[in-house]
């Protein structure tokens, strides 16, 4: 299984990388785990712009999806004619909301996405186990854990600190989890995570190796955050950067 960071900037695109996006790649299949502002631009340094297996979106904010929205003209008006729906898993409300975010008119997407509600639970995803549980965000979001040949990789998507996100993490090779806020800073409750929080879940959960992102550099610092991930969790931590590619597994 491979991780293919495609976006890692916080709420909104950075001055060096899109909005949240990951492109988690085996056996030749290719699925996108959100599709924030900017990402489709990079995933084409990666793959063919028709080469998307399926999409997973954590939650229906503009900087996990709206990508989404320019996909559509990608595959409903190629030169040589529409391409198939492709499966789109996500929260109960995203056929309306891609809709709506895609044209005034909200006219309907299901000539290019096949949508699947998302619940808590297991369930198989092309060669990956796939396991979702809500998060702790002010919409519905759900955090992902994939397994896949032996590797295991957690997905925080946007949230707080809460028991479904440790349960996610436990065990997992690669834990990718957000960091947006610094902790000695006041910040909203039920939001996001500091690096501090992100670090000490990391611990507790026993993970290989955090990977940081999600952090909103207006606002934030990469040094702080990092130092405070590493002060909580004795591991290996990293801040990832749009193209850094990992091997799970």
């Amino acid at each position: 299984m491979r991780l293919t960071v495609l976006g890692c900037a916080g709420s909104f695109p950075g001055p060096e990388s899109a909005c949240s996006a990951y492109l988690v790649e085996a056996e030749g299949f290719r699925l996108l785990l959100d599709f924030g502002t900017g990402s489709l631009s990079a995933l084409q340094r990666y793959i063919g712009l028709m080469s998307v297996d399926a999409i997973l979106l954590t939650h229906l904010h503009c900087d996990h999806v709206l990508d989404a929205c320019s996909y559509v003209v990608v595959r409903r008006y190629a030169p040589g004619g529409p391409y198939p729906p492709i499966p789109v898993y996500a929260p109960a409300g995203a056929p309306d909301r891609l809709a709506a975010a895609y044209t005034p008119e909200a006219t309907p997407l299901d000539d290019v996405y096949t949508f699947y509600g998302l619940q808590p639970g297991t369930f198989p995803l092309g060669p990956f186990t796939v396991t979702v549980d809500q998060v702790n965000h002010p919409v519905e979001t759900y955090g992902v854990r994939l397994e896949h040949g032996g590797g295991t990789l957690t997905y925080s998507a946007d949230t707080a600190k809460c028991d479904s996100l440790l349960r996610l993490a436990q065990g997992a090779d690669l834990f990718l989890c957000e960091a947006s806020y610094l902790d000695d800073v006041p910040h909203p409750p039920d939001l996001h995570l500091t690096g501090g929080e992100a670090g000490e879940v990391a611990s507790k959960a026993g993970v290989g190796r955090l990977l940081l992102t999600h952090l909103v550099t207006a606002w934030g610092s990469e040094a702080a955050t990092f130092e405070a991930a590493s002060a909580a969790y004795p591991g290996p931590v990293e801040i990832v950067r749009p193209g850094a590619r990992y091997e799970i597994g």
